[in-house]
This record gives structure tokens, C-alpha cells and sequence, in this order.
């Protein structure tokens, strides 16, 4: 097994981003199958810094949320919501000694959307250049 291979993410996304069907939702899941792990949630702004960190302490090596672009999100604010939130977990990782570029938001913009596709794209090649995971697993 190689590096990039023992890398896992887990990746929460919002459902109303371009191309997060189900079908697109299970060729990611054959595509990367022991790397990604994909949680889909009605709006990112749902999101707690507690999903984030009990999926680091679990079993990802880093831990995303892709959330709507700015200005596209259907409940207003939701997506705002998500970069506090996840700017609090990377305080909190922070605060425990832990690289804060294990969690992160990432949101395309209004007039360029991208598919859940290429942000899993992305982030995984992000994510096989960090080092693993320093919290042991059991």
C-alpha cells in the first residue's frame, strides 16, 4: 500500500452542489474506495465543528466540507455558517497541537460552479501530500 493510498478523507458535502446526486455520489465512492469517505447533508451550514473532529478522531486523516459557491446557497447563509464553523475546528486543532490544514470549506464560485467531482479531485491530491494522521488509531 502506498502513502497516498493509506491517506482517508472525509468529505461533507452539501446536497445541492452541482453534481452531488447519488450517482455521482457512488462513482467517487468506487473511484476512491478506501480513501473517501462521503457524508451528504441537507445544507454545509448544518455542520458542527464536532463532525469535523469525531471524523479526525476516527478515522480521516483530514477532514472538508464542500459547501454551495457564495451567493448560491438555498437557505441564505448557510454557507458562511460553514467557514465559521470550520474556522472554529481549525482553532481547536490548533489548540491540541494538530496541523490546521486537516479541516477545511471549500465552495466554488457563482459563475464558475464546480462539481462535487473535481472538489474530491482536489482535495484528495491536498490531502496524499500530508502526512498521515498523527492521532493513533484503535
Amino acid at each position: 500500500m502506498t502513502d497516498q493510498e493509506e491517506r482517508t478523507l472525509a468529505l461533507f458535502y452539501c446536497q445541492n452542489v452541482p453534481g452531488s446526486s447519488e450517482k455521482e455520489r457512488q462513482d467517487l465512492e468506487l473511484r476512491y474506495p478506501k480513501s473517501l469517505r462521503l457524508f451528504p447533508i441537507p445544507c454545509s451550514g448544518r455542520l458542527e465543528p464536532l463532525h469535523l473532529l469525531r471524523a479526525l478522531e476516527d478515522f480521516a486523516d483530514a477532514a472538508y466540507v464542500v459547501a454551495c459557491p457564495e451567493g448560491l446557497c438555498r437557505y441564505f447563509e448557510g454557507n458562511r455558517r460553514a467557514v465559521k464553523r470550520v474556522e472554529r475546528t481549525k482553532s481547536i486543532l490548533r489548540s491540541i497541537g494538530l496541523e490546521e490544514d486537516r479541516a477545511g470549506v471549500v465552495m466554488g464560485v457563482e459563475s464558475i460552479p464546480k462539481t462535487l467531482s473535481i472538489h474530491v479531485e482536489e482535495l484528495m491530491a491536498l490531502v496524499s501530500r500530508m502526512a498521515p494522521s498523527p492521532i493513533p488509531r484503535i
